[in-house]
């Protein structure tokens, strides 16, 4: 559950992540920055449901959450409660020959 779909990922993070189980790619929704408390709730709601829809009753499963902090603070604490693990994955950031940052996958750290 991220903006940066499992396609484009890194062999090492692919590797990583398979360690959990299957990687489906859910998208993250475009989060509205003008949206109230209660709106971040009824999306909370709604992907708790998709997850779970996805997962086909399987209690062994974890997602892994980037993206906009109050919508991921509030679906990750709803999916702990569920005793869904939660990952947040980590990076190296490196400088190429010209300057510019790249962003090297390390791990995933649960949340």
């Amino acid at each position: 559950l991220t903006n940066h779909q499992s396609n484009k990922w890194s062999e090492k993070q692919i590797a990583a992540a398979k360690e959990y189980g299957a990687v489906v790619d859910i998208e993250f929704p475009n989060i509205n920055p003008c949206g109230c408390e209660n709106y971040i709730d009824a999306l909370v709601k709604e992907y708790v449901e998709k997850i779970k829809s996805v997962s086909c009753g399987s209690s062994n499963i974890a997602v892994h959450i980037m993206g906009e902090m109050n919508f991921t603070f509030a679906l990750t604490t709803a999916l702990k409660q569920s005793g869904i693990t939660c990952l947040a994955s980590t990076t190296k950031r490196v400088l190429t020959p010209d300057g510019k940052p790249v962003f090297e996958f390390v791990k995933f750290r649960k949340y």
